[in-house]
């Protein structure tokens, strides 16, 4: 069961949309390997604008993500790829449905 998450906003810079949309989408692996993130979205919000959504069962779940190689990644990436820093917020799960 879910119970926390993380809502990440993206804002790619002029002529940077494809390779921030390469960047999430060569994430997949590393979220794979991380066992306390149970389910993981990158998404295209609009022509520029892009987006993360990841569920964990507990706060250390969402501590170790933070603290992990994608995290570690895009902030790495962040000044090349972002118009400005990504908007990470805190959520709390109410309800979910998902396979598994």
């Amino acid at each position: 069961m879910v119970r926390v998450g993380l809502l990440v906003r993206l804002q790619a810079k002029p002529g940077k949309e494809e390779e921030v949309a390469r960047f999430l989408q060569g994430a997949l692996p590393l979220a794979n390997e991380e066992v306390a993130t149970t389910v993981w979205f990158a998404l295209r919000l609009g022509p520029s604008t892009f987006g993360i959504f990841d569920a964990f069962p507990d706060d250390s779940g969402r501590h170790a993500h933070l603290a992990g190689r994608i995290a570690a990644a895009l902030m790495a990436k962040a000044p090349d790829l972002l118009s400005e820093p990504p908007s990470i917020e805190k959520v709390d799960v109410l309800a979910s449905k998902f396979p598994g």
